[in-house]
């Protein structure tokens, strides 16, 4: 890994490199809504996506003769974390079936702070002081994407929520077991090469999918050419953002810039609206660049 960049000096590579995963992150997700549209199930989704960048991942540990070691608390912790991003999985491409898939996004955005409690309740970790600062905003920014007291959308609190409440629901599950994860991972397993420890991930993910397929009567497959379209393309943008995460990026140098990535709501606001012909009120494009940038400077912030 070569010599590491600042927030204050990232190269333009690195810089041109994160928003490139941002967008690749967000048009997945519009790729999904379109497969989702044309018959494919979200456990099918998944499946694809996960087998395809299981193998990607694991032929790049070949590739690299990443060496293949660990101890008894990764054997213990690997499984979980698995587990919980498969649930992780399920969860968001739940909510972007059933919501604007920015809205979607947003909401999964709150994973900060979710990653906050659980290192408190599992690792006794006090929130540092701008997570505490950022969370009243950021909550305030989503309350006005999601148009809580459903004034934009005209249909009054009770009649919005029963249109949008089933997707914001598997939204913040998602964000709630993403933040688990990422707890597990930093404190169990942070010592493991991270293409190791994604290859496994993603493969217990694809167990996963695949056991859900089956519960389900087997894979639902596009019914229409734009689904097969949607469903390529989902898995060939997911594989390829994290092919390039795990090659690219740490010889970049971009450790502690990732919270450009966050962007991701945004592209997938313009590209919804362009492709899906999806959009949301004024005041709630406002809230949902709340809460964008209250995450960005979450993560670019040192102290």
């Amino acid at each position: 890994m070569t010599n590491p960049t600042t927030a204050s000096s990232l190269s333009r590579a690195a810089f041109a490199t994160l928003l490139l995963i941002a967008f690749m992150m967000g048009a997945n997700h519009v790729a999904a809504r379109l497969a989702f549209d044309n018959g494919v199930s979200v456990a099918t989704a998944v499946a694809f996506r996960s087998s395809v960048t299981a193998l990607v991942v694991a032929g790049i540990l070949l590739v690299y003769r990443v060496p293949v070691s660990l101890q008894p608390r990764h054997r213990k912790a690997l499984p979980a974390i698995g587990l919980l991003v498969g649930v992780q999985s399920l969860c968001l491409y739940a909510a972007v079936a059933r919501l604007p898939v920015a809205l979607a996004l947003l909401a999964f955005n709150t994973y900060p702070l979710w990653t906050a409690l659980w290192a408190r309740v599992f690792y006794g970790q006090r929130p540092q002081p701008r997570v505490l600062r950022a969370m009243p905003v950021m909550l305030a920014g989503l309350a006005l994407a999601l148009d809580v007291f459903g004034a934009a959308s005209g249909l009054g609190a009770s009649g919005h929520w029963a249109r949008i409440g089933v997707g914001v629901g598997f939204a913040l599950a998602a964000a709630a077991t993403f933040g688990m994860a990422l707890v597990l991972t930093q404190h169990e397993t942070g010592d493991l090469d991270g293409r190791l420890r994604t290859a496994t991930t993603m493969g217990i993910v694809a167990v996963m999918a695949l056991i859900a397929t089956t519960a389900q009567g087997g894979l639902a497959l596009p019914t229409a050419p734009t689904g097969w379209w949607g469903l390529l393309g989902l898995t060939f943008l997911y594989g390829t953002a994290f092919t390039i995460m795990f090659t690219v990026l740490p010889r970049l140098g971009v450790v502690g810039n990732s919270a450009i990535m966050n962007i991701e709501p945004i592209f997938a606001l313009v590209l919804a609206w362009a492709i899906l012909g999806q959009s949301i009120a004024s005041v709630q494009v406002a809230g949902g660049l709340v809460v964008v940038a209250t995450v960005m400077w979450l993560g670019l912030r040192k102290g």
